[in-house]
C-alpha cells in the first residue's frame, strides 16, 4: 500500500494467439515471456498484489509457479474482440467478492518484456502526487521529421521551409508498457485511459512491443547481451 492506496497489477494473458502460438509462455532467453512482467510487478515497491487474468490453465499454471496470482478469466472476455478493458473490470469485480477494493489498477501487458520496474514506480508516484485519473507510458518518436506525400511514383517532400531540428517540437507515442487508472474511472468508463492524463518517459528500446515473431527475436537478443555486443563498434 502507498500513501493508504490499495494498488494492483493486472497482466492480460489470453491463451489464444495467431501470430506467436502460445506467445505468452513461449519461452524468451529461457524464460517463459510473462515471467518478466510478473518479476517487475513483484519487486514494485508500491503494487500489493500482482494478478494474472487468463482463460488458459498452462498460461495460469505459470503465473503461479512465478509467484502471481490468477484470476480465471470467462471465455466471452478472451475473444479477440475482447477489450482489454473488460478483463481489467473482471479482476476488480471478483476481487470485490472478497471483500478487496483496489484503489488503482496497473495495466501491464506481457507483450513489454523490457520494461523495468523504475518506471512502474515512477507511474504510481506520478499518479498519486498528481491525482489524475490515469498515467501511461509513452517513447519519442523520431524528433526530426518533414511530411510528405507520394504523386504517383515519386515522394515530394515538404521541405521549402525546412526548420533547424531544435525548433521542432518533442513527439511522443504510447508504446503500451504502462498504464495506471484509478478504479472508479475505469469501472465508471471502461476505459483505461482518460481524464486527466499524466505519462512516464521510456526508452525507445524498454519500449519494444512483441507483437511479430521478428519482435521476439530482436527482444531475446537484447536481454542475452547479443544485440549490444554485435552493435557495439557500429557508428
Amino acid at each position: 500500500m502507498y500513501k493508504n492506496k490499495k494498488i494492483i497489477s493486472v497482466i492480460p494473458a489470453r491463451g489464444g494467439s495467431k501470430r506467436i502460438p502460445n506467445k505468452n509462455i513461449k519461452l524468451l532467453a529461457g524464460k517463459p515471456l510473462i515471467v518478466y512482467s510478473i518479476e517487475k510487478s513483484l519487486s514494485s515497491k508500491y503494487i500489493d498484489r500482482t494478478i494474472v487474468s487468463t482463460d488458459n490453465k498452462e498460461i495460469a499454471k505459470t503465473a503461479k509457479e512465478y509467484g502471481a496470482e490468477v484470476i480465471m478469466r470467462p471465455r466471452e472476455l478472451a475473444k479477440d474482440t475482447s477489450a482489454t478493458e473488460s478483463a481489467m473490470i473482471h479482476v476488480v469485480k471478483e476481487l470485490e467478492k472478497e471483500g478487496y477494493r483496489p484503489d488503482y489498477v496497473i495495466l501491464l501487458q506481457p507483450t513489454s518484456p523490457l520494461r523495468k520496474t523504475d518506471i512502474i514506480d515512477e507511474g504510481v508516484k506520478l499518479a498519486l502526487k498528481s491525482n489524475v485519473d490515469s498515467v501511461l507510458s509513452v517513447c519519442e518518436i523520431q524528433h526530426y521529421y518533414l511530411s510528405g506525400h507520394f504523386e504517383g511514383e515519386d515522394y515530394k517532400l515538404e521541405y521549402t521551409k525546412r526548420p533547424f531540428s531544435h525548433e521542432m517540437p518533442k513527439k511522443y507515442r504510447e508504446n503500451g508498457a504502462l498504464f495506471i487508472t484509478k478504479k472508479d474511472f475505469l469501472i465508471k468508463n471502461k476505459n483505461r485511459i482518460g481524464g486527466k492524463i499524466k505519462a512516464v518517459v521510456m526508452n525507445e528500446v524498454d519500449s519494444i512491443d512483441i507483437d511479430e515473431m521478428s519482435d521476439f527475436k530482436l527482444v531475446e537478443k537484447i536481454v542475452k547481451g547479443e544485440y549490444y555486443e554485435k552493435n557495439k563498434n557500429r557508428k
